[in-house]
């Protein structure tokens, strides 16, 4: 790549505001950059002027067709395509977008989760033109960045409630912004930067599990000899298949506006992670779905594919995404960054204390945003967080805290008694303490890591939520110190008393030690250990009342979506046990039953050729094979069964748990079986690539 052309590269397939000075009239630019600023909507007047540019722009990089790009609730992205063209008398055509096309579009809702909204007969469903986010060009197709919401008007998506949280949160924000002074703030921005680990497998042994082709990850797999014991794969020396894939992969994102910034091995073999520079989190949520994309198509193009499950091989580490989250104002300023002097000190301690409540407040709303039958598989171990939400703040910001609950010196250059909002409050270093590899939310100098966030999820509610329960603290506060005759004494008493009532959600400690378990339970903080047990907590009577507070999520909404997470959960535990089943009886079964016929036929010839040979090790070899076998079959049996007598009558939470307890819990003993049968089978009779193969391939 000539690294000079990559200024020129970055964002050429982008409908971005310099595309847009150069084919919008002034006037509709200037309409448009109003609407971003202020949040006005946007006259039919100026999208006409908008959608023709569009349109130009689009057929002088070669596009044929325009499509609503929109997120629904199967946390992919999806789209329709039409074509430019209208036909016009004589049989000739011409190409055509206008306005109204570029606004609204619509769609059939009833074949997308809808969690009882719509009904298959009431089918129509509507986009609506998001023009906070930049349109682009994926091959030869338009993609116009949209909402998607049923006939009733009832969100469909994640993009929805995703900016009406940002608008709760911009408002709320400001109005605390105002008490300190700012009279300069219009906009506050939440920010994001969403780091993607992944795996890269070799594509032809991939088509060869029948697993990986259908759930994402090896239903089994014996863990071989060495895996990232010795730490040698994390930050290591990139291969070259793989840094001709993030290459390519670099270029493509760059094309798209991607800002990827960062790339490298993670700690399991064939594991690697890329990272952008942060943006606002509409954008960054966009460009997140747009990357999980491209690296798949990119993988294909290498002979390899992609997996973004969070744990397509058990006994190594599984696959997150960092959701660095912070909050900056359109004039700058990072919120969450620590101030040098007095006033934006207290103001970053306000804004602390503000996250410090939310979090321990709404921290079952929290789990439940990455509650997934895959992140089931990784919560806990090698470097994921438990499902224990807690706070890692450092020694340093925990000090200072602790100085204000207790109204006592501390020391940090001088002794100084903290009291907010006069000048013997101390700067606070931004780089104040070391990281916390285990902690759910970690403070990293200017924003809150929560990580943990499954690989293969949109961001986007998790996001929802920060941003909702963000914005409801501010409120409150605002609320408070805005009726305040002496705003400094109020502001002190408010972050001493938030401090003091929430600082049981701050845990500096290793996450992974049991006790820690033990000392959660004892604070009162929820351990919602798997999926069955934490989308319950969704619908709990405070967070539907959050929600319908902020106009963030209806009632009906907030428990259409709570179906579809149970929902999503049943079908993929199903998915998976079928597939086992399957993948048993067609070839595992038989492969043991081969070998051990072999070992049997070795006996009986050994035997013939020389009476009174001992046999030893094939007849123990064939023993422990069959009985295994024999094991497998029952095993496999009862999960069989189990997935066909699931009563039809059980709700769906009853359904939830029975895929949890009774299919969950089958499909492990299965698992336990074929890695032992594995271990014993030469690889001449196993009928698939082993872990081996699949993580020392590439």
């Amino acid at each position: 790549m000539d690294v000079n052309r990559i200024p020129e590269l970055f964002g050429s397939l982008v409908f971005n505001e310099q595309m847009m000075e150069k084919y919008v009239s002034a006037q509709a630019f200037a309409a448009w950059s109003e609407c971003i600023r202020t949040g006005q909507p946007l006259s039919l007047e100026a999208a006409e002027s908008i959608a023709d540019g569009m349109k130009t722009w689009a057929l002088e990089m070669g596009a044929t067709h325009f499509t609503h790009w929109f997120q629904p609730m199967t946390g992919i992205t999806a789209e329709k395509h039409d074509s430019f063209i209208s036909p016009v008398s004589g049989g000739k055509i011409l190409m055509e977008f206008s306005g109204k096309e570029l606004i609204r579009g619509e769609s059939d809702a009833s074949s997308f989760p809808s969690g009882g909204l719509r009904a298959t007969f009431e089918a129509r469903g509507y986009t609506a033109w998001d023009p906070t986010s930049f349109a682009f060009l994926k091959g030869g197709t338009l993609c116009i960045p949209t909402i998607f919401c049923s006939y009733s008007g009832e969100a469909l998506d994640k993009k929805t409630p995703l900016l009406r949280s940002i608008d709760y949160l911009s408002r709320e924000a400001v109005r605390v912004l105002r008490l300190f002074g700012d009279t300069e703030t219009r906009r506050v921005i939440p920010q994001v930067g969403a780091e993607q680990e992944y795996f890269l497998v070799d594509k032809e042994l991939f088509g060869r599990r029948e697993d990986l082709k259908l759930c994402g990850r090896t239903l089994f797999g014996a863990k071989p000899p060495k895996a990232q014991e010795l730490d040698d794969h994390y930050y290591g020396a990139i291969r070259p298949r793989v840094a001709a894939f993030m290459e390519d992969l670099d270029e493509e994102l760059w094309r798209l506006g991607v800002p990827s910034k960062t790339k490298h091995n993670e700690a399991a073999p064939a594991q690697h992670e890329m990272a952008p520079v942060y943006t606002d989190v509409n954008t960054a949520c966009d460009h997140n779905q747009i990357t999980m994309d491209i690296m798949k198509r990119v993988a294909d193009r290498h002979g390899l594919v992609c997996l973004l499950h969070e744990k397509p091989f058990a006994g190594v580490n599984g696959s997150g995404k960092h959701n660095n989250w912070s909050l900056a104002t359109d004039t700058g300023e990072n919120l969450f960054k620590p101030g040098k002097t007095p006033s934006k000190n207290a103001r970053f301690l306000l804004f602390l204390a503000a996250f410090m409540k939310g979090v321990d407040d709404y921290q079952e709303l929290l789990r439940t945003t990455v509650a997934t039958a895959g992140n089931d598989h990784r919560l806990g171990a090698l470097e994921a967080p438990p499902a224990v939400v807690s706070i890692f703040l450092g020694e340093e910001l925990e000090a200072i805290l602790d100085a204000i609950v207790g109204e006592k010196d501390y020391v940090e250059r001088a002794k100084q008694t903290l009291r907010i909002g006069v000048d013997m409050l101390p700067p606070i270093p931004q780089d104040n303490t070391d990281r916390n590899r285990t902690s759910p939310m970690a403070f990293t100098g200017n924003k809150f890591e929560f990580r943990m966030l499954g690989s293969s999820q949109s961001i986007a509610g998790p996001n929802v939520a920060l941003n909702t329960i963000m914005a409801e603290e501010l409120r409150q506060f605002a609320d408070e110190l805005e009726q305040a005759e002496d705003f400094n004494d109020a502001l002190h008493k408010l972050i001493r008393r938030t401090v003091a009532e929430h600082r049981r959600i701050l845990f500096a400690g290793n996450g992974y030690d049991d006790a820690w378990i033990a000392e959660a339970e004892q604070r009162g903080l929820a351990n919602l250990r798997n999926t069955a047990e934490a989308l319950p907590a969704f619908v709990l009577e405070k967070n539907v009342a959050l929600f319908e507070r902020s106009n963030v999520l209806s009632r009906t909404e907030m428990f259409a979506r709570h179906e579809i997470h149970m929902e999503n959960y049943c079908k993929v535990i199903r998915i998976e046990a079928n597939t086992l089943v399957d993948m048993v009886q067609k070839n595992l079964l038989n492969a043991a039953s081969e070998y051990s016929a072999t070992l049997a036929r070795a006996v009986t010839d050994k035997r013939t050729a020389l009476p009174g040979i001992s046999c030893r090790v094939e007849e123990s070899l064939a023993d422990a094979v069959s009985l295994l076998g024999q094991t497998l079959l029952e095993q496999n049996a009862d999960l069989k069964t189990a997935l066909e007598t699931m009563s039809p009558t059980l709700t769906i939470e009853e359904q939830m748990h029975y895929c949890r307890d009774r299919l969950f819990t089958a499909m492990c003993a299965v698992r336990e079986t074929i890695d032992k049968l594995e271990a014993l089978i030469p690889p001449k009779y196993w009928p698939y690539p082993t872990y081996y193969d699949l993580l020392f391939s590439v």
